[in-house]
């Protein structure tokens, strides 16, 4: 499988410092950033420093370290923002798209992390059951 990656995308062009950003939390591997159209109270995204297109790429090539930085970094944006639904209360929704048919607008994998309300269902039930 061969993955083709923008370097001249919005989040690389972020990733240099060549467009601001409101930075959450960042490590070696990742940097967490509001998303400037937020679709729920808490909306933001993750971005690995590294160039991968989407998830899978990330997964086949993105080192050991990069997944688990990409990881630690998600959890520490979720306890930040007190999203942890362990007191039976509260939650997130974690989304990340990937290629024309998952509707990714940016071709640099990113996950979104959203709460600060019910998001209702993300899918509807349909004849496949779902």
């Amino acid at each position: 499988m061969t993955y083709t990656y923008d370097n001249q995308n919005i989040f690389a062009k972020i990733l240099r410092s060549e467009i601001p950003n409101d930075t959450v939390l960042e490590n070696e591997f990742a940097l967490a950033f509001k998303d400037i159209a937020p679709q729920a109270p808490i909306h933001v995204l993750v971005v690995p420093k590294g160039p991968y297109v989407c998830y899978d790429h990330f997964l086949r090539e993105g080192s050991d370290e990069e997944i688990l930085g990409l990881n630690n970094i998600i959890s520490k944006v979720i306890d930040k923002l007190n999203l942890s639904p362990s007191d039976g209360k509260g939650g997130y929704r974690i989304i990340s798209n990937a290629g024309a048919d998952g509707v990714q607008d940016v071709p640099h994998f990113h996950i979104h992390i959203l709460g600060g309300r019910s998001l209702g269902r993300m899918v509807e039930k349909t004849k496949f059951g779902i």
